[in-house]
């Protein structure tokens, strides 16, 4: 074998005197009452003594699968998905899978695989925040669908984000605002549309609440804008409610642009509780996510799936985290 070739399972089979077979079975594993524990040493020595290692995409090639699955996310940019991310790929490489990941703006309509032929090159998807119609483009593929809407046929896990706005909105009721203003965020996916619904439920449950809303895409500069118009009502919210931290930022810009303190004279709280939140000065009333979480848990239902389980949904609680945006109603 020349020294810069890389060696193969045919030099470990003839430095040990054995088939290509048995190196197969004793580095697949499946040696035990096939092969003697001496041919298994043989085939493990020379193996170690050639430095080979098997190639994965020849026993993929053999198995009929790539054992990579591909993350689909709506953007890039926010932090909450490099999160999500991170524990979907800690737990594909715990089992040996890949992780690809490809962005899809939610408004961008039904998705074209970026793979000449996406059954050979995926094995599953990981969908988060997104519209189940993007998936058109990948008929048979196993799916599921993080933060997304549990009505489907799917396996979902999401968050409870209800609970979390009630929770706001109790939280605010407590110190006695009742003029609300939500800062909502205009992409149509189904966790915002639940956290609008369950916000404007919880303040509408407080004596003489009442709640303002302006949309806004998930700018910083747009917040603000928006922010600003609920601002110059003629009776301003006492505090603002934003649908996620980025907006929670804009929010704050928007305050200070008009002269007002918060939490002084506004309380403003977010939710998701990135790293943002605490960035912030005075740092942010929030609903911590646990998004690593949520793609952890994700890519092992997507794991179960694969093997042929049949994963339930879930979804994962969240958690008021009160900090210094927030204050007594003045």
């Amino acid at each position: 074998m020349p020294a810069t070739s890389r060696p193969t399972s045919r030099d470990v089979a003839q430095a040990a005197g054995v088939s290509q077979s048995t190196v197969s079975l004793v580095l697949g594993g499946k040696w035990p009452g096939r092969v003697s524990p001496a041919t298994a040493a043989a085939v493990h020595d020379a193996a170690e003594r050639l430095g080979y290692r098997p190639n994965p995409a020849a026993r993929n090639l053999r198995m009929g699968t790539t054992r990579t699955v591909m993350l689909m996310v709506p953007t890039l940019i926010a932090p909450f998905f490099g999160s999500v991310h991170a524990g979907a790929a800690r737990v594909a490489a715990r089992h040996g899978f890949g992780l690809v990941v490809y962005p899809w703006p939610d408004d961008a309509g039904p998705a074209d695989s970026p793979f000449a032929a996406s059954r050979e090159a995926i094995d599953g998807i990981l969908a988060s925040s997104m519209p189940r119609e993007v998936l058109a483009g990948f008929p048979g593929t196993p799916v599921v669908m993080l933060d997304s809407d549990p009505a489907g046929a799917e396996t979902t896990v999401n968050f409870a984000v209800a609970d979390g706005m009630r929770a706001i909105a109790a939280h605010l009721g407590a110190l006695g605002h009742r003029r609300i203003g939500h800062v909502a965020a205009e992409p149509d996916q189904w966790t915002f549309q639940v956290r609008g619904a369950a916000l404007a439920a919880g303040v509408a449950a407080l004596p003489g609440g009442a709640l303002t809303r302006a949309v806004t895409s998930i700018d910083i500069a747009a917040a603000k804008d928006a922010a600003g118009r609920l601002l110059d009502a003629h009776e301003r919210p006492t505090a603002l409610v934003c649908d996620d931290d980025m907006l929670a930022a804009g929010a704050y810009k928007a305050a200070r642009a008009r002269g007002l303190d918060v939490p002084g004279d506004l309380s403003v709280t977010g939710m998701d509780d990135v790293l943002l939140a605490t960035a912030l000065e005075p740092e942010l009333t929030t609903v911590r996510l646990p998004a690593e979480e949520l793609g952890a848990q994700g890519m092992a239902a997507l794991l179960e799936l694969l093997g042929g389980g049949r994963p339930p949904s879930r979804s994962l609680p969240g958690r008021l985290v009160v900090r210094g945006s927030t204050a007594a109603a003045v």
